[in-house]
């Protein structure tokens, strides 16, 4: 009962910043991975060169640079996982022990805010920070899956399963790079969700940003121009 008492204390434009949050890793997400075709985000740019990738793959001979690149890709997942965990086991220590709180709330703010509201406002740091983890984790799997399906293509490139295995590697790798880029983004909401320690309107501030960074580098990078032949 106390607690729900406490929760109370959380205002109109707190859920309404949370829900923004949220709402905003989705719809950001869909609008990356679907794009107009007549303005393409890097991620379906790179997927398509994935693709090409794959496709030249068949007669690359020897595949040593292929595998070399496999083994970088998830060398990179496991990183960015391994960091996830890191952060996640600091925001639960720092939700189960609550005198570094009440120390963070004084500096913070003035009023007298119970410990369960930091504690909530933590628990989404701590959510975005979990499906980050769980997606890296899910893109480190598939890149294997791509890996055994790279070796299981063909030395000869006349062979009839040469391409059609190739080309089904290069859906996994896809696949599994959508899965890391998803743990990324949840990685700066993440970020942006520590804005909400200060308050409401510094956390829509900060998703703003974020929402803004994301965006901007998916649609408006040089390094998209760079890919669609738009040199500086």
């Amino acid at each position: 009962m106390q607690m729900i008492e406490h929760l109370a204390l959380l205002t109109y434009w707190d859920a309404v910043a949370a829900a923004f949050l949220i709402c905003a890793y989705f719809l950001l997400g869909w609008m990356i991975e679907h794009p107009p075709k007549s303005r393409p985000s890097v991620t379906k740019i790179m997927s398509e060169n994935r693709r090409e990738w794959l496709r030249v793959f068949v007669t690359r001979d020897p595949r040593i640079f292929d595998s070399q690149i496999m083994g970088s890709l998830r060398q990179g997942t496991a990183f960015f996982a391994s960091t996830c965990i890191f952060a996640i086991g600091g925001v639960f220590a720092l939700i189960a022990n609550t005198d570094p709180l009440r120390g963070v709330a004084a500096e913070i703010s003035t009023e007298d805010i119970p410990i369960v509201v930091w504690q909530v406002k933590l628990g989404l740091v701590a959510l975005m920070l979990s499906n980050g983890f769980l997606k890296f984790v899910w893109a480190n799997r598939i890149f294997g899956y791509c890996s055994v399906m790279m070796a299981a293509v063909p030395n000869d490139p006349d062979h009839p399963e040469a391409l059609p295995r190739a080309l089904q590697a290069a859906e996994l790798n896809i696949r599994a790079a959508i899965n890391f880029n998803r743990g990324l983004r949840s990685m700066y909401f993440a970020l942006g969700g520590l804005a909400w320690l200060i308050g409401s309107a510094p956390f829509l501030g900060a998703t703003a940003a974020v929402i803004w960074l994301i965006w901007s580098r998916e649609f408006a990078s040089l390094p998209r121009d760079i890919l669609l032949g738009k040199y500086p």
